[in-house]
């Protein structure tokens, strides 16, 4: 293996071998090097576009490179999809290069070695028969650090490690955190707060407004349809589930082979049997609905839920004397969950904010003015945001930020 290592003297780092002393590859020119770095860099900054679906996954690039020309490229673009390195594969083998003339995967991250939501990419790249990796960075996941790059030596396969290139703290800070040792030591899903507001803030719409259910408009919500898509579990709280009566589904069902849980944070039981969410059978676009309550709620209503297909777990309660998040949140991972969408009310929204359990924020702001109940603004006013994201989407504003 050979590692660059950076120096803020040098204009470029200097290669040394890493590994074994007995090296069977030449290192590469300087040339080479230096059409690599460039190459790397692009790829980060290019990833970085898709930051938000795929969270908390890397932004990770990626590009098949044969006799010195890059071939195709590809990204991790939706959280659950198809990883870079796989991407950039597909798309190279509909190009005219033939698949025996691809010398060189070129990557921002170490290729992952495990089976997630996808298949190894280590495997994907060694079938290929691709003789040399060139990557901007090793895994910073102490539990994974190092294997990729090891697997595909051990298959006879060349590694560069061109550290700086495409640093991690540009191209995924979110990453870093999530794959850091305090994350490590209480494990916990990485939470999207997504809601919609007035212009003043408001989470409710004028009582005079000509629609006083929906604040955004039909293209904010087709898109939080297709984000629903993008997560294991959608966790509500039984207020707007009284209010709102909502069925949480991703629609079409048939376009998504994701079946994000849909749970109701409903410390008493207050959740009626017949509303909409356990109307639905599960299935595609459909997920099983799990009632989280405090060990103690009456039984009678427990079990009038269970009878109408819902799953109910007992929690402590918290400070508040209602469920408590940290447990939920706990139950959550446990159940499989690692990235999920919160969309509740201002209750348990600010319960949520208050103790920062909340990575992602997606905030869509319609045309209304005023509103009732609770408003966001100081909130939005103070809060901390990284990588902040403003942009359009039908009449409304959005912005997706990752919390600071």
């Amino acid at each position: 293996m050979w590692h660059m290592e950076a120096h803020h003297r040098a204009r470029w780092p200097r290669l040394h071998p890493m590994g074994s002393t007995q090296q069977t590859h030449q290192a590469p020119t300087t040339a080479e090097l230096q059409t690599l770095w460039a190459l790397l860099g692009d790829l980060g900054r290019a990833a970085t576009h898709w930051r938000f679906e795929v969270a908390p996954n890397p932004c990770v690039g990626a590009a098949v490179v044969s006799r010195g020309q890059e071939v195709a490229r590809g990204f991790h673009q939706r959280w659950g999809g198809p990883h870079a390195e796989a991407a950039a594969l597909a798309a190279a083998a509909e190009s005219a290069v033939p698949a025996e003339h691809w010398d060189t995967m070129v990557v921002t991250l170490e290729p992952c070695s495990s089976r997630g939501k996808t298949p190894p990419c280590v495997e994907a790249i060694r079938s290929t028969g691709i003789k040399r990796l060139v990557v901007g960075a090793v895994d910073p996941d102490v539990r994974h650090r190092g294997a990729g790059l090891k697997k595909l030596e051990e298959a006879g396969v060349e590694v560069i490690v061109l550290e700086g290139a495409a640093p991690l703290e540009d191209v995924c800070p979110h990453f870093l955190a999530w794959s850091g040792p305090d994350r490590l030591r209480r494990p916990h899903p990485w939470t999207i707060a997504k809601w919609a507001q007035t212009r003043s803030g408001h989470l409710m719409p004028p009582a005079n407004s000509d629609n006083n259910r929906w604040i955004s408009c039909g293209a904010s919500r087709d898109e939080v349809l297709e984000l629903r898509g993008g997560v294991d579990a959608v966790v509500t709280g039984v207020g707007t589930v009284l209010m709102d009566d909502p069925r949480f589904t991703v629609r079409p069902p048939g376009d998504t082979e994701m079946r994000p849980l849909r749970v109701v944070l409903d410390s008493y039981l207050r959740t009626p049997p017949e509303y909409a969410l356990l109307r639905q059978t599960p299935g595609p676009g459909v997920g099983p609905v799990h009632i989280l309550c405090q060990g103690g709620a009456d039984v009678g209503r427990w079990r009038a839920l269970e009878d109408a297909g819902a799953v109910v777990t007992g929690l402590p309660a918290g400070e508040t004397d209602h469920v408590s998040l940290l447990d939920a949140q706990a139950w959550l991972w446990e159940q499989g969950a690692r990235r999920v969408l919160l969309e509740a009310g201002p209750t348990l929204l600010s319960r949520y904010l208050d103790r920062d359990l909340v990575d992602q924020v997606r905030v869509y702001t319609g045309s209304a003015i005023g509103g009732e109940g609770v408003t966001m603004a100081a909130w939005m006013a103070s809060a901390n945001f990284a990588q902040r994201l403003d942009r359009e989407c039908g009449a409304d504003s959005v912005l997706e930020a990752f919390s600071g």
